[in-house]
């Protein structure tokens, strides 16, 4: 029996109390599973906003993709993160990235780090999670060698960016699930893999806004971007059948959307399920 998927999507706009609390109602009527915030200045403050789209609501779950772990002291954040869990019932689940915004550290008045800085940061942070919030199910999304590695060994959720394009006989995604499966063969069938979506239709013409796509892969052609794992063309159906091919080939289920998709994408979830 193929495994079942799970769906979020990203919230990225609701500036007041009442449009968080729409916005999750929403969701969950649709059959979201989760309900995702970023962490980006400029962006909703995840925890705040989080938190108020889990009182509005009962079975939702609510994350973060991804927080920024170069933003955050340990012991601090597992302090928010406990009483989150607390707070929602245990609906938290918590994503981690080792943050890649140089422009973002420097308005926070932190120093960028390196790249190995930056992952070696991660690490400190999940190994603290993990011994002070070891039930908090963790997301830990990337595409280098070392950060897959910590995901891997550490975390529940592996976040699969696959960013590369896939070429003429080589495919970018597979070849990263194959390092994670490597990375720990023995925790490997008990992780759930993940994409997140950054383009797809929202109207009849099969054709995504790759807007949001650029922004993260700014160095790809349209072309290029196309074939990238997350953007998505072609009619609903087409969708569900990239969805399940996204399972049967790679052993993906859990997929998120952004918020201008969400209803687009409610009518592939019902296919789907």
């Amino acid at each position: 029996m193929a495994p079942d998927f799970r769906f979020g999507f990203g919230l990225h706009a609701a500036p007041r109390q009442s449009s968080v609390q729409d916005w999750a109602r929403r969701a969950e009527g649709m059959g979201y599973d989760v309900l995702h915030v970023p962490d980006h200045l400029g962006a909703p403050a995840p925890f705040p906003t989080l938190m108020t789209a889990a009182a509005a609501t009962e079975t939702l779950h609510i994350g973060t993709f991804v927080l920024n772990a170069g933003f955050y002291k340990p012991a601090l954040l597992a302090r928010d993160v406990t009483a989150m869990r607390d707070l929602t019932g245990g609906r938290l689940e918590l994503g981690l990235g080792a943050g890649y915004v140089k422009e973002e550290f420097e308005a926070a008045e932190i120093p960028y780090p390196t790249a190995r800085q930056r992952v070696d940061h991660l690490r400190h942070v999940v190994e603290h999670l993990g011994e002070h919030a070891p039930d908090v199910p963790l997301l830990i999304a990337g595409n280098g060698d070392r950060l897959l590695t910590i995901a891997a060994q550490r975390a529940q959720i592996i976040g699969l960016t696959g960013g590369d394009p896939a070429s003429d006989g080589g495919d970018p995604l597979a070849e990263r699930i194959a390092f994670v499966r490597n990375a720990a063969p023995e925790r490997f069938d008990d992780l759930e893999l993940n994409i997140a979506i950054t383009a797809m239709p929202i109207d009849d013409t099969g054709v995504p806004d790759l807007s949001i796509t650029r922004r993260f892969l700014p160095e790809l052609t349209d072309e290029q971007l196309l074939k990238t794992p997350g953007v998505l063309s072609g009619s609903t159906n087409d969708i569900a059948d990239e969805i399940r091919r996204y399972r049967d080939t790679y052993g993906v289920t859990y997929i998120i959307v952004q918020q201008p998709h969400a209803e687009a994408f409610a009518k592939v979830m019902a296919l789907l399920r």
